[in-house]
């Protein structure tokens, strides 16, 4: 029963770690990468469609993206959702689509950083509810004498272990973004 909350719990965390992963690669660091560009939606014949699914997004060189559009009637559809997704970007339509990477300023930078920190911020949080759910739970088994107080004790202090385990990786990785951000 505890092995089964504290497996939930690691699993529900994981997905947070996935989820700050995700949001930071969504975080631009002056270098193309591909996965700047998911989340943008084309209107493909009326239905809005992922870009990765109606082009093909790859690194030209380490300032600029290429979007390769599997339908040529799609570039004017692919180049005004780039446009208008609030990214900064400005793309260059020929056959294909090329997206410079503009410069980042110091201040650029710092805004990024402090969207990083807000990011690995509201992950912390995320994981410390299901800290608390996981204790609840551990609680509740207790009250209902289906477990011991030592077996409750020890239970807090393992889901503790695992929360630190996870806030500790947080930390690692909003540390390597930021030094990311900061390379000129």
């Amino acid at each position: 029963m505890i092995n089964e909350i504290k497996q939930d719990g690691e699993s529900r965390m994981s997905k947070t770690l996935e989820a700050l992963d995700n949001a930071f690669q969504k975080i631009r660091t002056g270098r193309a990468h591909p996965s700047i560009l998911n989340g943008i939606m084309v209107s493909y014949y009326g239905a809005d469609t992922p870009l990765n699914q109606v082009a093909n997004v790859s690194a030209e060189d380490a300032r600029t993206l290429l979007v390769q559009p599997f339908d040529r009637t799609m570039v004017e559809a692919i180049d005004k959702a780039i446009r208008e997704a609030d990214l900064g970007l400005n793309p260059m339509t020929a056959d294909v689509i090329r997206v410079p990477m503009p410069a980042l300023t110091e201040e650029t930078r710092r805004d990024m950083q402090k969207l990083a920190r807000s990011e690995a911020e509201n992950s912390r949080v995320s994981i410390r509810n299901i800290r608390r759910d996981m204790l609840g739970d551990i609680k509740d088994l207790a009250k209902e004498k289906e477990i011991s107080e030592d077996e409750e004790r020890r239970a807090g202090d393992d889901i503790q272990k695992i929360t630190d385990k996870f806030i500790a990786t947080i930390d690692e990785n909003l540390e390597k973004k930021e030094n990311e951000l900061m390379e000129v």
